[in-house]
């Protein structure tokens, strides 16, 4: 026994010599050292799952797209602005037809009117009144690249003296619910490979899965690296990239 009291001794006697810092230091590294034994175990036996996400991408096709185009005319008065746009609006039709859109596919909005009053700036007087009439056409088609030919060639008609605004058109795909079912089936057996890769290096396996959780759901031009926490829907151009997001969680085996 005499050996082990000379080793207490000995250190007691370094302890005393070792700065209080160091000796704190000292201290808590064992603690943490102690604490972290404690906490992986814990770990171990609450954490018997595995959340992994997974993405599937595809590209899609445009089968329907909106389009408009508003037409405009001003005048001194209601009347007359309504007068001026009748004339404007029947030659933007009529362009439109002669490209080649249906009637069926051709609607006309509704009229709308706008008065601008322009007053002296120091009296307040009224000095003169503008009246402006609108009229939107409406087009709607499934021949998404007929229309996308027409509507680069639309603005000739402001070359021929008629005010038009000319809107981009919204390319779309109608299939949209069936496909999103299939791009998430694909997403959870995307999640499922990474799942196994992952167990596997931790020379464990997966089981049933126990939650999953629909993430974002991106419809964006092709090759974009664009997301948007609440999903997308870019309407800009006729082929797209479609992608499903699942986060599903797998039982550890």
């Amino acid at each position: 026994m005499a050996p082990l009291t000379h080793w207490f001794e000995s250190s007691w006697q370094l302890l005393r010599r070792t700065p209080p810092l160091v000796f704190a230091m000292a201290v808590l590294s064992v603690g943490l050292w102690a604490a972290s034994g404690v906490v992986v175990k814990g770990i171990r036996q609450a954490n018997d799952t595995i959340t992994v996400t997974g993405a599937s991408t595809e590209r899609i096709v445009s089968d329907y797209v909106n389009w408009s185009v508003e037409v405009s005319q001003s005048g001194p008065s209601q009347q007359l602005s309504y007068q001026g746009l009748q004339p404007l609006l029947d030659k933007t039709v009529a362009f439109l037809r002669g490209q080649g859109i249906n009637a069926d596919e051709l609607e006309l909005g509704s009229v709308k009117t706008e008065r601008t009053d322009v007053q002296d700036p120091r009296t307040g007087e009224l000095r003169s009144t503008t009246w402006t009439s609108k009229q939107a056409v409406l087009i709607g088609s499934w021949d998404v690249n007929k229309i996308r030919k027409i509507s680069g060639q639309i603005s000739s008609l402001i070359g021929q003296g008629v005010p038009i605004t000319i809107n981009d058109p919204a390319y779309t795909y109608t299939k949209l619910a069936a496909k999103r079912v299939d791009m998430l089936a694909k997403a959870t057996r995307d999640a499922k490979q990474r799942a196994k890769a992952i167990a596997a290096e931790a020379g464990s396996s997966i089981g049933a899965i126990t939650n999953a959780n629909t993430g974002t759901f991106q419809i964006t031009v092709p090759d974009s690296t664009d997301s948007n926490d609440g999903g997308s829907y870019d309407t800009r151009t006729i082929d797209k990239d479609i992608t499903a997001v699942m986060a599903v969680s797998f039982r550890v085996q």
